[in-house]
């Protein structure tokens, strides 16, 4: 008896998972578990249900694909990813670059089955999973960056920020928390993949472990012969130090600091 991949269906057009669904009901070997019409659906059912197999739309409102997978907790397996995506010439040379999955809208069933197949080998063995996820998180390194929206978590709500609306990100006890203005919720990325991202946006490494909004920071205060604090514009006027180590980029990134 074979082994169902048990498989998510993530797209924003109702048709387009219809039709997924409809092609995949002919097979033994997948059982959709679920569907998601836009990325926040998306990565709170990844992490929920643990996926072996995602069809993932690359292009939807809010958080796009690429959001999604970066949006997954390190803690959370990467599923096998078949990408689907109307014509976009960077992504399919990506996807083809890193011999990596993608079927055309509107999806061929011959093509489809294809993919299956190949998904299906893959998560019969190990060595090829990562393999798969070593492939796919180095086209997500190569996908120019810019962070449209972060997930955001507080209690049992996922919440999608605006990077202009956050002030800063920090580690406290191996969790990494961001401050809007008047709020605090908690995220499932790592600090330097944010740093990478979020750098176009005017976020600045403070520190290890702070990641600052540069646009949200009210004064520049000099505590030291080569160090700085920032005083941000949150509510309570949160104060984070400037390590001596990187007081030398602020000044780069501040003329005439």
């Amino acid at each position: 008896m074979s082994v169902e991949l048990r498989t998510l269906l993530i797209d924003d057009e109702p048709a387009s998972r219809l039709r997924l669904r409809r092609l995949l009901a002919r097979r033994s070997d997948v059982e959709i578990i679920g569907e998601a019409s836009d990325g926040l659906e998306a990565t709170e059912l990844i992490a929920r249900l643990r996926p072996d197999l995602i069809f993932l739309d690359v292009q939807m409102p809010g958080l796009d694909g690429f959001d999604v997978l970066r949006a997954i907790a390190p803690t959370v397996p990467l599923p096998l990813v078949i990408f689907v995506t109307g014509y976009d010439e960077y992504a399919l040379s990506a996807f083809q670059a890193r011999a990596l999955a993608y079927l055309l809208k509107p999806v061929e069933e011959e093509v489809l089955d294809a993919m299956v197949e190949r998904a299906y080998g893959i998560h019969t063995y190990q060595e090829q999973l990562a393999e798969h996820d070593e492939k796919v998180r180095g086209m997500l390194n190569e996908v120019p960056a810019g962070v449209r929206h972060i997930v955001a978590r507080k209690a049992e709500r996922l919440l999608l920020l605006e990077p202009a609306d956050i002030c800063f990100f920090w580690m406290d006890r191996g969790i990494l928390r961001v401050k809007t203005q008047a709020e605090q919720y908690w995220v499932d990325y790592a600090i330097g993949d944010l740093e990478h991202s979020l750098s176009a946006s005017g976020f600045f490494r403070a520190h290890r472990s702070t990641l600052v909004n540069l646009h949200k920071v009210s004064e520049i205060r000099a505590i030291a012969r080569s160090a700085f604090q920032l005083v941000m514009k949150d509510d309570q006027q949160s104060r984070i130090d400037v390590s001596e180590r990187q007081a030398r980029a602020l000044r780069s990134r501040i003329p005439g600091l």
